[in-house]
């Protein structure tokens, strides 16, 4: 019976450390963390620097991102050649960010993707991704 118990235990503590996410719900923690970083203030600013891959062996080579104005998060791992091999997305990030337009953006293999968040009228919102 103390079996299951331990097992139990073990899968909650993996789940928690991100073990069983995807990438697109890794970048999206990665913006909640940068919105708690983000001032209170009118107008304040921080830029969120997500490198990729988020985890070793996945997405390792080129990859395209979209930030959707409606609050998809959209991640497209590609091979050498420009190919999908895996997609991933969420809307977790919606919660406490929202998207001024949407952003769709290429980057090259072990590149870091900057996203810039300000405060607008008290809600923090996604302004540029590069």
């Amino acid at each position: 019976m103390r079996s299951p118990i331990v097992l139990s235990a073990l899968v909650a503590s993996l789940a928690g450390c991100g073990s069983f996410t995807d990438a697109a719900t890794r970048m999206a923690y990665d913006l909640e963390a940068g919105v708690s970083r983000l001032g209170p203030e009118e107008g304040a600013a921080y830029t969120v620097r997500h490198a990729t891959p988020s985890r070793p062996g996945e997405c390792a080579g080129p990859f395209k991102v979209q930030f959707d104005k409606v609050g998809a998060l959209i991640i497209w791992c590609k091979d050498s050649g420009g190919g999908t091999v895996s997609s991933h997305s969420t809307t977790y990030h919606a919660r406490f960010v929202a998207t001024s337009q949407t952003y769709i953006v290429d980057k090259p293999a072990g590149s870091v993707l900057l996203i810039r968040i300000e405060r607008r009228n008290g809600r923090a919102v996604i302004t540029n991704v590069s």
